[in-house]
């Protein structure tokens, strides 16, 4: 074991606490830190590990935390408000940066600071987690199948439920639609307008495209400029989700987005660890040229959304204790190889054909 040193960011959180655990079974040593001493404290003495307190609103203090961290993995949400002041932190302070968001527009807010952190060696990877490693490998596998792929759908099928963080990032979307990429750039589509039939691993379904994380993530990673992501969902619920579009403007109001937010917090809570034993995850990707007339299907199965989001975050961790490239934005499969995914617990390997 090296002697770099790792922060967890929001280790009292539920994902945050699966990483900590997992981290020290394997023999690491992590600062937990976060805003709350008394949420960190208990964890803490628990495992035996140093804590820190310090919120992101206090930038001084927090970049002079992280002067000696190698490595942060930030897991306190919401991304869209904590991932820029940690970011900036950690190129201030030369220390690499991962995190387990699915919000597009922190992927987006990273590639726009690819320059600043590649001036300072600093890498920026977010996305660690389920969000998007399983998609984002698949869709650079794809990509190397048909380098000259002019279209990208991907989608996946899972009987793990949201976890609190991406249920609250679904939440964000509800005011603002949904999203593809169409000829290199993002559109905004209606919520449910866009489906199609999918055999995801496990039967022919009807599915929905989502403003999944891969419509940015997929982009950088493939540089193919058409791409849609879709889930399985009953033709009824599609049907409310498109009645959902004539009040987008008052799901964007602050009051609503807190409320929804707030049954969030009350009601949907992490699985036990016999829950997430006995769920999967199945990845499936199409990429085609139409001028040439080429396409090609792949498919992945992983563990559930948590397990993948902990091992995850925990192999790209334990990639940069070990780095010595250039910083800069990576997506997981720039980072780490589309290999990745297939060597995390649960996961076969990415099998690619015609149909």
């Amino acid at each position: 074991m090296n002697n770099k040193k790792i922060m967890i960011y929001g280790a009292n959180g539920y994902t945050g606490e699966l990483i900590a655990r997992e981290a020290v079974a394997r023999g690491y040593r992590p600062v937990l830190a976060g805003r709350s001493a008394k949420k960190l404290q208990p964890l803490a003495e628990t495992l035996g590990l140093p804590a820190m307190a310090v919120g992101l609103d206090d930038m001084e203090t927090l970049e002079r935390s992280l002067r000696d961290i190698d490595v942060v993995i930030h897991c306190a949400g919401p991304f869209s408000a904590t991932a820029e002041p940690m970011m900036r932190a950690c190129i201030a302070a030369g220390t690499h940066y991962q995190d387990i968001t699915g919000e597009m527009q922190v992927y987006r807010l990273a590639h726009a600071m690819h320059g600043e952190a590649k001036a300072a060696g600093v890498v920026l990877c977010p996305g660690t987690g389920f969000d998007v490693i399983p998609t984002d490998c698949l869709a650079a596998a794809l990509h190397k199948a048909i380098p000259s792929a002019t279209h990208l759908t991907l989608g996946f099928d899972s009987d793990s439920a949201l976890s609190p963080g991406t249920a609250k990032t679904s939440i964000e979307s509800l005011g603002l639609g949904g999203a593809v990429r169409r000829k290199g750039k993002i559109e905004i589509v209606g919520h449910g307008e866009l489906t199609r039939r999918i055999d995801f691993g496990r039967g022919e379904k009807f599915a929905v495209a989502i403003p999944w994380g891969d419509v940015a993530t997929a982009y950088y990673s493939t540089e193919i400029p058409n791409i849609e992501v879709y889930i399985p969902m009953s033709p009824r619920r599609a049907k409310k989700m498109r009645r959902m579009n004539k009040f987008r403007w008052l799901l964007r109001m602050n009051w609503v987005q807190n409320w929804l937010k707030g049954k969030v917090d009350k009601s949907v809570h992490g699985p036990s660890e016999e829950k997430r034993a006995q769920q999967q995850t199945w990845v499936w990707g199409e990429v085609r040229n139409d001028r040439r007339g080429e396409r090609k299907i792949g498919r992945v199965v992983t563990a559930n959304g948590y397990d993948v989001t902990v091992h995850g975050s925990l192999a790209v961790m334990e990639f940069l204790l070990d780095y010595r490239g250039p910083g800069g934005y990576f997506t997981p499969s720039k980072l780490c190889g589309y290999e990745l995914v297939e060597k995390l617990p649960g996961s076969n390997t990415i099998k690619i054909g015609i149909d």
